[in-house]
């Protein structure tokens, strides 16, 4: 294929895939929990097919799997390639409509018609841009390079392998719904998908190149309180509401989001819901720190505990802490391979390789715990979950380059 022909290739089928509405919903039950996903889902069945892919098949949960046997006999590992289907649900993905800027010349961008822009002044990794082709929202979606970009990188590589006939080990694609909402990898055929290892597709910068990820748990709080009315409520009335503030006293005002970075773990309160007569509050763990996470949980439960006797409350609130998913890095060093020809593929192609920790979670963190190392690879995008979500052409480009360098390598 010319390269002229698998850019512009790129760029179309990108444009595509953001045009399906595969926002996930938190609440959902099940999964796919939109319509739009399987829609996509069905979208890639059919053009994986047209590549040329075997056993190419959709789940009723809307996970695409296929596999590219090695043309190669120097080449017999297996190596999995996954971006997930869905965007996030902090910002609305119907109706996206992209623009594209071409030979980005600096300064402020302004999205569509309305008030939303972009600025180097916010956003100072924008000068870097500077001559790129960039692909921007029009104020009033996110753009769902997170992770559509990562999709069409996928599906190009393939269609340049295929078509230029260039030597790959063996290749196992996967996309997956609801990874913004952490639902959708347990109904994953991990059964079905063999691999020496994986990656997925979902980073931001070129470069990044990521295999280390938070240990989370969420932690549910859930307080019941007896209303009566104001006038008679001496000694009576338990207003769960000042119940559930008084709660998150107990917590550190430093050990937040908002407070750390780099490894530093924290709590977050994201969600305090409720009346006089019930209150819930969600609260985020996160820690890079096996150990340390281990005390976070614990000390969750042991504050309830203590808040309980404390408050004397003859309805004590309940605690209930759930892990979400665990540092991927304890999988990904025991197959240094992963790591170690991705590094070699971003040196061939002229990228300089930026290590990262996840402040925050992938599908792959899933997959390394259940014993598949899956560390993460850059898109080329900023600003994921956000109206002001933007990627350049040119870094899809060298993720293109880096995927099919990469399944070239020996093992």
């Amino acid at each position: 294929m010319e390269t002229n022909d698998y850019k512009k290739n790129l760029l179309t089928r990108f444009l595509h895939y953001v045009s399906f509405d595969t926002q996930s919903k938190p609440s959902a039950k099940h999964s796919p929990s939109s319509v739009g996903q399987m829609k996509l889902a069905q979208n890639l069945q059919k053009e994986l097919t047209e590549l040329g892919l075997q056993n190419v098949q959709v789940s009723k949960h809307a996970v695409v799997t296929a596999y590219l046997p090695a043309n190669c006999a120097e080449l017999s590992h297996t190596i999995g390639l996954i971006a997930h289907l869905d965007t996030s649900p902090e910002c609305s993905g119907k109706n996206v409509r992209p623009e594209v800027i071409e030979n980005y010349r600096g300064g402020d961008i302004a999205l569509g018609s309305g008030e939303e822009f972009i600025s180097p002044a916010y956003y100072p990794f924008m000068h870097q841009l500077i001559g790129k082709t960039l692909i921007v929202t029009d104020g009033n979606t996110l753009l769902g390079a997170d992770n559509k970009a990562g999709i069409a990188e996928i599906m190009t590589a393939l269609e340049v392998l295929q078509q230029g006939g260039l030597p790959h080990c063996n290749l196992r694609v996967a996309f997956t719904p609801d990874e913004e909402i952490g639902l959708g990898m347990q109904y994953f055929p991990l059964e079905d998908f063999p691999c020496d290892w994986a990656y997925t597709f979902d980073g931001g910068e070129v470069g990044e190149l990521e295999y280390e990820n938070f240990n989370a748990a969420t932690a549910k709080i859930h307080i019941v309180g007896r209303n009566i009315h104001t006038g008679y409520a001496k000694g009576k009335m338990v207003n769960a509401l000042a119940l559930a503030c008084d709660f998150h006293q107990g917590f550190s005002k430093q050990d937040v989001p908002e407070k750390t970075s780099g490894r530093e773990g924290f709590f977050h309160l994201n969600h305090l819901a409720g009346d006089v007569e019930k209150a819930e509050l969600h609260y985020l763990i996160r820690d890079f720190n096996a150990e340390s996470f281990v005390r976070r949980k614990q000390f969750v439960q042991d504050w309830t505990a203590k808040f309980n006797a404390e408050k004397g409350l003859k309805q004590p609130i309940e605690c209930v802490v759930q892990d979400s998913y665990k540092n991927m890095y304890e999988a990904v060093k025991k197959v240094p391979q992963a790591i170690s020809i991705a590094e070699k593929a971003m040196e061939i192609c002229g990228v300089k390789v930026i290590h990262k920790a996840i402040r925050g979670g992938t599908d792959g963190a899933f997959l390394s715990a259940n014993g598949l190392a899956c560390p993460n690879i850059f898109t080329g995008g900023y600003n994921f979950h956000s109206k002001h979500e933007l990627i350049s052409l040119e870094g899809m480009e060298k993720a293109v380059e880096v995927i099919v360098e990469m399944v070239k390598l020996k093992k």
